[in-house]
């Protein structure tokens, strides 16, 4: 799931009253709120008060992270809030929420503002005949996190769409378009993803007009669809079968379905290094059996295991810890940590202590959380 924060801005804690607030960015066409629960934000549905200020338009964007920054308040830029999990406490400075819509479709790609809702944008390119993002319909999420956190599903990745970046330099108030090669991509990363000194407002992408595809790599995804590997098949068709595949796993929102009350997958696949993959998949074996097949890809930097898989086989099934529990693993996806309606951040944090300490005892693999985290450490 997307957001468009790589992190919350803890350099400067000065607070101001809200009155003070206002009067800082009377000019700069945000609108201020007081005390938002910050719960109504994320799709993780938890999260404090703080102070917020909406930016409708880029211009907004740049000039209320600019007059923040200079008057040493803390800010954590939110946009679609399916990445977030905020703690309880909520946030001791001003949340910047970005509310940049746009989106402008050419013949060969699309431009979309940062707060742009991600679904929308695959499915404007889709009707446009547009190829190449239709693998990654239904991340809730804005446009502007997926060079952040370098998007990817069913085996497509943003990186090898993106055209360029329009960011924000915060140290020298520069705004400028980036392109691929300075954003340092790996697997669900980016220089972006750690770092608070630029602020995306915009993404560019490079698609196909000819109505297909990109080639189909994901093997669930091309059985579905009846193709071989490479193969191509017609955006709506993609489209349709990775919505109905994403839905049968709680992953396309739905605010009925508790199993979508989530940050989608919590835990990143983690890649092992070769020297490290013996050990590891003895310690597999010793608890599943020699004749397992342990689901294994290759990645760059060693082998790429599957976080659902291990978290399943190290005793957490889909629903741990039980029906009367507050945040619970997803009835239909592992992966997947999900608020049943009543949960806390405490709650969230508290289950994936549990499931990550089990994983790293039964198999000696450390679970990375994909999720940003505010006042929490995991």
């Amino acid at each position: 799931m997307l957001d468009t924060v790589p992190s919350a801005d803890v350099r400067t804690t000065r607070v101001v009253s809200s009155d003070q607030l206002r009067d800082l960015l009377a000019d700069t066409g945000a609108t201020v709120r007081d005390s938002v629960r910050l719960s109504e934000l994320t799709t993780l549905r938890v999260g404090g008060p703080s102070v917020l200020a909406e930016c409708a338009t880029s211009e907004a964007l740049v000039a209320t992270v600019q007059a923040l920054d200079a008057a040493g308040i803390a800010v954590l830029l939110v946009a679609g809030g399916s990445n977030l999990l905020i703690d309880d406490a909520g946030f001791d400075g001003v949340v910047v929420l970005v509310g940049t819509t746009g989106v402008e479709l050419g013949t060969d790609g699309v431009v979309a503002e940062a707060g742009a809702n991600w679904d929308e944008v695959v499915a404007a390119t889709v009707a446009a005949g547009l190829g190449g993002l239709e693998c990654l319909s239904g991340i809730p999420g804005s446009a502007g996190a997926t060079p952040v956190q370098n998007v990817g599903a069913y085996g497509v990745e943003v990186a090898s769409l993106l055209r360029r970046v329009r960011l924000l330099d915060r140290k020298t108030g520069d705004v400028r378009w980036a392109e691929p090669a300075e954003l340092g991509f790996g697997y669900r990363t980016s220089v972006l993803k750690h770092s608070d000194d630029a602020v995306v407002l915009a993404v560019e992408f490079a698609l196909d007009p000819s109505g297909m595809s990109a080639p189909l790599r994901y093997g669930e995804l091309a059985k579905a669809l009846g193709a071989g590997d490479g193969e191509t098949r017609p955006v709506a068709q993609v489209r349709t079968e990775v919505l109905r595949l994403r839905a049968g796993k709680g992953m396309v929102l739905d605010p009925a379905d508790h199993d979508t009350w989530s940050a989608g997958s919590f835990f990143t696949n983690p890649v092992v290094t070769e020297e490290q993959l013996p050990r590891v998949l003895a310690s597999i074996a010793a608890h599943v059996g020699d004749d397992v097949k342990v689901p294994t890809y290759p990645a760059p930097d060693g082998t790429k295991l599957s976080a659902g898989w291990l978290i399943e086989r190290a005793g957490f099934a889909k629903g741990f810890p039980g029906d009367t529990a507050a945040a619970r693993l997803s009835t239909k996806h592992t992966l997947a940590l999900t608020n049943r309606g009543t949960a806390t951040a405490s709650d969230i944090v508290a289950l994936a202590r549990t499931v990550r300490a089990g994983v790293q005892e039964r198999f000696g693999v450390t679970l990375e959380p994909e999720p940003v985290t505010v006042g929490i450490d995991l």
